[in-house]
C-alpha cells in the first residue's frame, strides 16, 4: 500500500509505523501537494484527513483508518465501493493515541461515485 503524506506531517508517519507493526507493507511517498492526491481520487472535501493510502491502485483508506477495518474491506469490498475514511484526525485514533485520551469516531465507505455512508463507529483504541 502506497502511502502520501505531507513530509512534515508527524502523524501520517505514526499512522504509518502503526500500520507496519500490524503487519502490512507501507511505502511512504512524501508530497507537496495533497489536494492534488485527494483530488485525483475523487475524495470528497468532507472526507478528507492528512494522508491518503491507496492499496494496488484500486481502493483509498483515507485519514486514520484501523488496520482491522481495512482487512475486513480488502476481504469483501462492498459493490461499488472505492475504500474507507476517518476525516480528520480524531483524538485516539491509530496514529493520533497518546495512550490516554481517546473519543469515539465514524469510518465511512467512500464510494465510486463520489458519494459516502456510515461503515461503522470505533469505540475503543486499537
Amino acid at each position: 500500500m502506497v502511502v502520501y503524506k505531507h513530509p512534515l506531517c508527524f502523524c501520517c508517519k505514526k499512522w504509518i509505523r502503526y500500520l507496519e507493526e500490524k503487519g502490512l507493507d507501507v511505502q511512504p511517498i512524501s508530497r507537496m501537494d495533497m489536494r492534488g492526491v485527494k483530488g485525483h481520487w475523487h475524495l470528497p472535501p468532507g472526507m478528507r484527513s492528512c494522508h491518503t493510502a491507496v492499496w494496488r491502485q484500486q481502493y483509498v483508506f483515507e485519514g486514520h483508518v484501523p488496520a482491522r477495518y481495512i482487512r475486513r474491506f480488502l476481504l469483501d469490498p462492498p459493490p461499488g465501493a472505492l475504500g474507507l475514511a476517518v476525516p480528520g484526525m480524531p483524538v485516539g485514533s491509530p496514529g493520533m493515541y497518546d495512550g490516554k485520551t481517546f473519543e469515539p469516531y465514524t469510518i465511512y465507505l467512500l464510494l465510486r461515485d463520489g458519494d459516502y455512508r456510515y461503515y461503522t463507529r470505533v469505540e475503543a483504541p486499537e
